[in-house]
């Protein structure tokens, strides 16, 4: 059991993580100077809910095993000072979530675009076949009740994986911490301006991520984005590279339908972007051991992946 203070407690994933360390046996602990609902009335029920909004030195002491610091956390905060003070350990969200996967198959969905939408895609596929497996979504969506599910029985990982900086004393992108067996890129194009002040200081972070690749490992990326094609094709860490691309469709009175050998199959999302994220969770699926029959049958009644707050 390890006593876990959260700085910044109140986003959805700092709270769903703070809930699964709870659940696991840990004593939590937790501070944030706002906190909306409906994570806060989540909060209150789940006992995770601070007494008091703020900052507060007192909170952190020698009896803390670890901190975990969320991205938005600034550099002046008390606590993280107080924290540096009595020397604890301080670790980002991600590379705490990182070393608590770290005997499972990590899967991870990474791009300047689509990724969540992937990732829930996956999700979908696996809950219709009733197939588990642990995940970390970047933010809430409707179709998922919560942004990180992790059980020890579980033999994936599937998270979604951000290149931006873990924390204020952490300047690592999320995704480097993750270092997976299977990943995928769904294209790079220059995000994140105030943090990546040139292209190539964003392009940097996926060159890296490739690398963070295990030896031996799967890259699936998306070849219609010819930036990244060149970087994954010219890149010599030893990996299997796979890519895809916007697969064969058509379209009847406004509706979408793939075009596969088992026919021509109507779908509820539109538009070549989602047919290209469906390309990919694709290739995730069957990796993780969905056939593609199987992917087809759950993905027609996959709605959307719209964010929330």
């Amino acid at each position: 059991m390890m006593r876990i203070h959260f700085i910044a407690i109140g986003g959805s994933n700092m709270q769903s993580l703070a809930s699964a360390m709870k659940k696991n046996g840990h004593e939590i602990t937790g501070s944030d100077d706002v906190i909306f609902d409906p994570l806060g009335t989540k909060s209150e029920n789940e006992g995770l809910l601070p007494k008091k909004l703020g900052w507060y030195r007192e909170k952190i002491n020698n009896t803390l095993d670890i901190v975990i610091l969320d991205m938005h956390v600034k550099l002046n905060n008390p606590e993280l000072i107080r924290a540096q003070e009595l020397k604890l350990k301080i670790q980002s969200y991600s590379e705490f979530l990182a070393s608590i996967c770290q005997d499972k198959t990590r899967i991870v969905i990474a791009g300047s675009y689509g990724k969540t939408t992937i990732t829930a895609m996956i999700l979908h596929v696996l809950n219709y076949h009733q197939v588990t497996a642990d995940f970390m979504l970047g933010s809430p969506i409707p179709s998922i009740k919560e942004t990180l599910s992790i059980n020890n029985n579980n033999d994936f990982m599937l998270l979604e994986g951000d290149e931006c900086f873990s924390s204020a004393i952490d300047r690592v992108s999320k995704f480097l911490w993750y270092l997976p067996e299977i990943a995928l890129i769904s294209g790079i194009a220059w995000d994140h301006i105030n943090v990546f002040p040139t292209f190539e200081n964003y392009v940097n972070q996926f060159e890296k991520f490739i690398f963070s690749i295990q030896e031996g490992g799967v890259l699936i990326y998306n070849e219609e984005d010819l930036f990244l094609k060149k970087l994954v094709e010219s890149s010599v860490h030893p990996i299997k590279k796979i890519s895809y691309k916007t697969p064969r469709h058509h379209i009847e009175n406004g509706i979408t339908f793939l075009d596969t050998s088992e026919g021509s199959l109507p779908l509820f999302v539109f538009g070549r972007h989602n047919l290209m994220n469906f390309a990919g969770a694709k290739w995730i699926s069957q990796l993780m051991g969905i056939n593609a029959s199987d992917f087809h049958e759950a993905i027609l009644s996959f709605k959307g992946a719209e964010k929330t707050t």
